[in-house]
């Protein structure tokens, strides 16, 4: 395999930087903006450049094993070298590569040793802590799932197309796609590709949704006519599937505590065809309690720990700690216990979360139906990383008093 390019390197060494070391940015932003800034690179470039980044940030910690050192703003070139040698990829064979001499690295290579799981699986001590404490045995299986790029999956608006036309629009454009079984709105990419440059995107044909993520819409059943909530709307992503699944028909209420997201979701609806949603900002508590007992249908994504989607966030497991995850296990609580009133006796919602732990996931369930006898457990669904797409949890509750 080529050499890459030095000035692939050093977009790779800038993003990285900017990554782990300047108000630690999201990777997906950092990415987007070094590939708008570099519009002369073809498209095999892009796709070297964006798959070394997210797997150098996806193996951060085994990397530094190899290099016998953390990684510091003087040494990222230290990290990206590791990483060219660990994937035996890009890269002929050298003694020094920017000052870098490559055999220290090269004979930890060779031995194969890896004294701790959280360095085989590059995450952070206390979260392989977790994990195993909270899935048993089976965290390994997950956790090696985690560590693999997400594939790229579609939502099909059927407000305007079908799945197969979707496919055969895609085609058209020279983005090969197809159906999965199962997931009766989904279209999966067979490679990766910008599919927000295609006729398709901008004339609102699809959204970009994982698989896991649609079957909340499913599970919800919103029919149409109905007024459904939803309390964690976010971009609207999940809103958007439930416009679909009404048909347009019915009322939708959007909710969120940032007024950016709502205004990115009120483009997202005009592009998408959606004139059944009303977004509305949460100001103060007054605004959920003018919506207790109105609701047919509630969903709430509950802010969560994100381990469920670390296929396509490998940063974010450098950025939280366990603080974090007990201080939002505290947050869901609360959420649950002030939102769920806004369904109608007989009404149903679904509490879920992009999460994996059973701590944030049936355990907060299980305490909120102790603490709440008027409702019912229907049905949950735990969606594990193993089993190809997003870690996804979603439990659909039914208020019966």
């Amino acid at each position: 395999m080529e050499l890459i390019h030095r000035n692939l390197l050093i977009g790779i060494h800038d993003a990285l930087q900017e990554t782990f070391f300047q108000d630690k940015k999201y990777a997906d932003k950092v990415i987007e903006r070094l590939l708008k800034a570099n519009r002369k690179w073809g498209s095999q470039d892009r796709q070297v450049v964006s798959e070394i980044f997210y797997n150098i940030i996806r193996w951060k910690k085994r990397l530094e094993y190899y290099m016998g050192e953390g990684v510091k703003p003087n040494n990222v070139y230290k990290l990206i070298l590791a990483y060219l040698l660990w994937s035996k990829s890009h890269y002929k064979k050298f003694e020094e590569f920017d000052g870098v001499k490559t055999a220290d690295i090269l004979n930890k290579l060779k031995k194969g040793y890896i004294p701790t799981k959280a360095i085989e699986y590059s995450i952070p001590d206390w979260l392989a802590e977790t994990m195993e404490k909270e899935l048993g045995p089976k965290w390994e299986k997950e956790m090696l799932a985690l560590n693999e790029q997400a594939p790229t999956v579609l939502r099909t608006n059927t407000l305007k197309t079908s799945p197969k036309e979707l496919v055969a629009d895609l085609q058209d454009e020279g983005v090969p796609a197809f159906t999965i079984h199962g997931y009766p709105d989904a279209v999966q990419l067979e490679e990766k590709k910008n599919v927000f440059l295609t006729s398709a995107f901008k004339d609102g044909l699809f959204e970009v949704q994982d698989a896991s993520s649609q079957t909340i819409g499913q599970l919800l059943d919103p029919k149409e006519g109905m007024r459904v909530v939803d309390a964690c709307a976010g971009a609207g992503g999940k809103t958007l599937h439930l416009a679909a699944l009404m048909k347009n028909k019915g009322q939708i209420i959007a909710l969120d505590i940032f007024e950016w997201k709502l205004a990115e979701l009120k483009r997202r609806a005009k592009r998408a065809g959606a004139h059944n949603i009303e977004a509305r900002f949460i100001s103060d508590s007054k605004v959920i309690k003018r919506l207790h007992n109105t609701a047919d249908r509630l969903l709430i994504d509950a802010p969560c720990s994100g381990l469920g989607v670390l296929k396509r966030n490998p940063d974010s497991k450098w950025k939280i700690d366990q603080d974090f995850i007990d201080r939002i296990k505290k947050e869901q609580e609360q959420i649950l216990k002030d939102y769920s009133k806004i369904i109608k006796k007989g009404g149903q919602m679904i509490y879920a979360t992009c999460s994996i732990l059973p701590s944030e996931n049936n355990l907060q369930v299980e305490k909120f139906l102790t603490n709440n006898p008027d409702y019912s457990l229907v049905k949950e669904e735990k969606i594990m990383p193993s089993q190809g797409y997003d870690g996804f949890y979603m439990a659909l509750i039914k208020r019966d008093n």
